[in-house]
């Protein structure tokens, strides 16, 4: 669900699904041979590291590889699935893949130590990031953290938690315990009481709550039983999921430029698609080897839509006051060790609208809504389990 940190020396080829698309005589582009007759077009191979497990939280990607939109670009790709030893930017910068799926602020630290990427298109435009609580704990804001047991995952997913305490004056050593609790990759230990505060993700964490008996009731939980914080509220969301390329490769090798936008053009018509229909979506995921439940799927593909629709300049464009106010809070967000993410500011090679806005201006003559101004979530039962 999101990038866990911990330093990869290699891509395990064991367990890693690779999904390719693949041409059909029938349907693909072709070009003429030298005999004269018709031949497939040749597509070029490129492949993409997510930061995590194979979900809906990468719908866009699935949907596009599902639907051939990754093949009418010109290209054959493989979605490298992430796990908890699987850094993405490692991956990217080792030349294991040629585009990695990861969150701005840790790639920031990345770029800090001499990672040359270069973010090229933020398909999440808002944080999925919460704090969650239960209605009768008395926290309401970033404020009432104060004396609370507060679950974090870290690994870097804690810096807008972080961010948001310190703007509201709430130190770490003002928590119980005088720091974040090492919060499992779950919530069952909010669910026990262990925790006060559990972080989570509006398309999964959250939900696993919802999808838990109320012992008090006999029923699931409901949000009336919940409270979140939701960092874009706070003002400290910081920007997640974004695709990145490698930085030299943009500058010195046009057919992986020319590569870099076809990729970014077939994952926002997959975004598009997994707009129009989350419910195919969830079933395109679910067929690529997903182990989540149904309605679980479900409502991760409707959140993730909410994530990126409506898009303020067009799916995956850079908008500059996100970028700089993120790259503010790396500055001054200081971790329990008292460092802040980065020191200085990032190179100029960090982001780039260049490609992704080549991918809109085609995707627009073509006739696709990359802006989804008329976007509407549905409305998605969760059942017990998630099934």
């Amino acid at each position: 669900m999101r990038g866990r940190a911990s330093v990869m020396t290699a891509v395990a080829a064991a367990g890693v699904l690779a999904l390719t698309a693949c041409s059909s005589g029938d349907d693909a582009e072709t070009t003429s041979s030298a005999s004269g007759d018709a031949a497939p077009a040749e597509l070029t191979p490129v492949s993409v590291q997510l930061q995590w497990l194979t979900q809906a939280q990468f719908a866009c990607y699935y949907s596009a590889l599902d639907q051939g939109y990754y093949e009418d670009a010109g290209l054959d790709v493989t979605i490298l699935p992430g796990a908890v030893d699987i850094v993405p930017i490692d991956v990217l910068t080792s030349g294991s893949a040629d585009f990695a799926i990861s969150w701005v602020p840790k790639v920031l630290g990345a770029i800090e130590q001499g990672a040359a990427v270069t973010n090229v298109a933020q398909i999440f435009e808002r944080s999925g990031t919460l704090q969650v609580a239960f209605a009768d704990s008395g926290i309401e804001s970033a404020a009432d953290l104060a004396g609370m047991k507060v679950g974090s995952w870290g690994y870097g997913n804690e810096w807008e938690l972080i961010a948001g305490m310190q703007a509201s004056g709430v130190t770490l050593e003002d928590l119980d315990g005088g720091s974040t609790v090492q919060q499992a990759f779950d919530m069952n230990a909010f669910i026990a009481g262990d925790i006060d505060a559990a972080q989570a993700m509006t398309y999964n964490e959250y939900a696993q709550v919802l999808e838990v008996v109320n012992p008090e009731t006999g029923e699931l939980y409901t949000e009336d039983d919940l409270v979140v914080i939701d960092w874009n509220d706070e003002g400290t969301a910081m920007l997640q999921d974004a695709i990145w390329a490698d930085s030299e490769r943009l500058a010195s090798d046009e057919d992986y430029a020319a590569s870099t936008t076809a990729f970014i053009k077939g994952t926002i018509e997959g975004c598009v698609f997994a707009k129009d229909d989350p419910q195919a979506a969830a079933d395109i995921v679910t067929a690529a080897g997903s182990t989540l439940g149904t309605s679980h799927q479900l409502w991760m593909a409707n959140e993730i839509n909410k994530l990126i629709f409506p898009s303020t300049s067009g799916v995956g464009h850079i908008n500059e006051d996100q970028w700089d106010a993120t790259v503010a809070m790396a500055l001054e967000t200081v971790n329990p060790e008292g460092s802040t993410i980065i020191t200085t500011e990032p190179p100029e090679t960090a982001y780039s609208n260049e490609y992704v806005d080549a991918a809109l201006a085609e995707l627009e003559a073509d006739g696709v809504d990359v802006m989804g101004a008329d976007y509407a979530p549905i409305e998605v039962t969760l059942n017990e389990g998630g099934e």
